[in-house]
């Protein structure tokens, strides 16, 4: 079976928690976004920068906003990496 990553190189880790429980329990906004994604994001990861991002902004499109803004960056790193290989 293949694995849902695609072709990046950046880091991958293990789940030691169940991924689909943590999901079911992220806000739907949160998964509307998460299931658009364009890198596997993990449930406690996105409710951590998006909460962070709320915080800061206090308003959820702009949270949501730099949630896009880092996964472009992240998306722009791997880029990078695989350029200088």
């Amino acid at each position: 079976m293949g694995r849902n990553l695609g072709q990046t190189r950046l880091r991958k880790r293990r789940r030691q928690e169940n991924p689909m429980h943590e999901f079911d329990r992220l806000p739907p906004i949160l998964r509307a976004w998460v299931s658009q994604a364009a890198l596997p994001w993990r449930p406690r990861s996105v409710l951590r920068a998006y909460n962070k991002a709320l915080a800061r902004t206090g308003d959820r499109c702009h949270a949501l906003n730099e949630l896009s803004r880092l996964e472009a960056a992240q998306l722009a790193k791997d880029n990078s990496l695989s350029c200088t290989i």
